[in-house]
């Protein structure tokens, strides 16, 4: 059996959690508690370009708005 995190022809979305942190998730697995749908079903790399063009600071939210707060 393929790991279906590893499978380039595989239907993937992303997911997204509390902190605003990204992840490629295979469409056939349930998603995590502590994780919510950002982009539906799509190719590997739609979800890739997908994260890539919309995950820019990849700093946990919460040390982001602490640090960014401090300056």
């Amino acid at each position: 059996m393929t790991n279906p995190f590893d499978d380039p022809d595989g239907t993937y979305r992303v997911l997204a959690n509390d902190e605003g942190q990204h992840c490629l998730w295979p469409d056939a697995l349930d998603v995590p508690q502590g994780w919510h749908t950002l982009r539906g079903a799509g190719t590997r790399q739609e979800s890739l370009d997908f994260i890539a063009g919309n995950w820019t600071d990849l700093r946990p939210a919460s040390l982001a708005a602490g640090e960014d707060g401090a300056r």
